[in-house]
């Protein structure tokens, strides 16, 4: 439990231990100092840390090869199937199935709906059973569930399918996050988040290509329409990685049993954690409750991921391919001019991540971002701008996703004296913010608006002056919290130091 004097007394280790070098055991000394001095030029650029001992280093490779790239595809595999339910839709899905216009909006809340069920129930397992099991098992189950969706006929069994996708897939993100949070330290966190996230990119990149290939050498083989083959292929893409996450993904410091890490990877994974104090796991209780909901972080963090969430439409409505649709593009176009907005989005994300650790200013740099989404959703709100302010808007909006993957890293940093509250208010975000999100964008982007969504866009331009505001609000409570924190160490301190005196 963490309590007052616990609390204290990680803060304490962690304002001393942060994000130094760690020096390994005696033994190692001499060799760790020589190490730092051979530090390579792009410890700079990579995790600002040119003093880490060959040791460590050699450790983060480890984790970067197996943890960072397992997630990563993780994630890969649950966007393609999140992407291809939009690029269907405008590949010949609507047409076959008879849907009128807003029942993709009825798939993308059903979705939603069985996302945010399954988020809390979800986050309390992992506290139970390993992650290298729950991840990679409810993977499976959603690889099952696209191949269904390639055999449904009607929207309804679509709209059935979705929500149970949503349900199994609900387990991904928040589960990911917390464990990225429980092996990285502050200087490293931030870019393994986002390039985590980045992996969404690269599957809106993939999957417009994917889909012009297949409707172009697979529609009408076997019977099946182009749309039918992209549930298809993206279910035989998908089963092999969730395989690989029973081998490959580490568990935690404190339980780990991957073939990668030997005995000394295990035991500099546990004090690389001690020394940033961030907590292990401790027994579940009822003081969860109160320890959860008597702090402002759940609040904050919660509003915060809220806002970020709701700021533009669902999933399934893609405003850019809409735009494309109604100016009468071929649907090879419509599912490969997008793949641009991918290509912006792994580039700011992974850039924004690498200033964000290198600053050690999150809420600066998602302040940025931010200003990247607001500036877009104003030209696409004024509609009637020059023809390449337009296409830009679209592209440009796509800076603003790096948003989300720093407000979780920050939030793992905020509660990382408690592993428990970590883990809890990581669910409570995600699903807080998809429980909105279920039917906000049925009023703010109806599918009937395309693609003008004059109101939506409107909409969103104040959403992002709300995200200015609950940045700066979160940024203020840190602030004030750690310093509270930094003056209940100075009088444990001084106390100690008049004990010591007085013996």
């Amino acid at each position: 439990m963490a309590d007052t004097k616990s609390i204290t007394e990680a803060h304490r280790v962690s304002a001393v231990g942060s994000d130094s070098g760690l020096s390994g055991n005696d033994s190692n000394d001499s060799n760790d100092e020589e190490e730092r001095k051979k530090a390579p030029w792009w410890s700079y650029f990579w995790d600002y840390e040119p003093t880490r001992t060959h040791r460590e280093r050699k450790f983060l490779q480890k984790l970067d090869f197996s943890l960072l790239t397992i997630l990563s595809l993780g994630y890969f595999i649950k966007n393609l199937d999140s992407n291809n339910i939009g690029a269907a839709y405008v590949s010949g899905m609507k047409e076959d199935l008879r849907m009128n216009k807003n029942e993709i909006n009825m798939i993308d809340v059903a979705w939603t709906s069985g996302y945010v069920i399954g988020q809390l129930p979800s986050q309390l397992i992992l506290t139970k059973i390993r992650p290298s099991i729950w991840i990679p098992s409810c993977e499976i189950v959603w690889t099952v569930l696209t191949f269904c969706l390639a055999a449904a006929t009607t929207s309804n069994q679509v709209i059935a399918i979705r929500f149970f996708v949503g349900l199994v897939e609900s387990i991904f993100y928040p589960a990911a996050h917390f464990i990225i949070g429980s092996w990285y330290k502050p200087s490293e966190l931030g870019k393994r988040a986002c390039i985590f996230h980045a992996s969404s990119a690269a599957a809106g990149f993939f999957t417009g290509y994917l889909q012009a290939a297949v409707y172009k050498g697979l529609n009408g083989t076997l019977g099946k329409a182009g749309w039918q083959w992209i549930f298809i292929m993206d279910g035989v893409i998908s089963l092999p990685i969730a395989c690989m996450g029973y081998f490959v993904i580490p568990d935690l410091p404190e339980n780990t049993r991957a073939f990668y890490l030997n005995a000394d990877d295990r035991e500099l994974a546990i004090q690389r954690m001690n020394e940033i104090g961030r907590a292990p796991r401790t027994k579940l209780g009822l003081s969860i409750i109160r320890r959860v909901f008597t702090r402002w972080h759940v609040y904050g963090l919660t509003l915060l991921y809220i806002i970020f969430i709701n700021t533009g439409s669902s999933g399934s409505v893609a405003p850019f391919q809409l735009w494309l649709k109604d100016k009468g593009y071929p649907v090879s176009l419509i599912n490969i001019i997008p793949t641009g907005q991918s290509v912006v989005q792994l580039v700011t994300t992974v850039g924004f991540a690498i200033l964000s650790d290198y600053l050690r200013r999150r809420a600066s740099v998602m302040s940025i971002s931010t200003t990247f989404g607001l500036f877009s959703v104003i030209v696409l709100a004024i509609w009637n701008v020059p023809n390449g302010l337009h296409w830009a808007a679209y592209f440009i909006s796509r800076g603003a996703v790096a948003y989300g993957p720093l407000s979780m890293s920050w939030a793992n940093e905020i509660c990382g004296r408690d592993a428990e509250e970590r883990a809890l208010v990581l669910g409570i975000m995600n699903a807080s913010g998809y429980a909105i999100h279920a039917w906000l964008p049925l009023l703010t982007y109806p599918a009937t608006d395309a693609p003008r969504f004059k109101k939506g866009f409107i909409y969103s331009s104040f959403a992002f002056l709300a995200q200015f505001a609950i940045t700066a609000i979160v940024w203020f409570l840190q602030r004030r919290e750690n310093r509270s924190i930094e003056k209940e160490v100075a009088v444990a301190s001084d106390s100690e130091s008049q004990q010591r005196m007085i013996i």
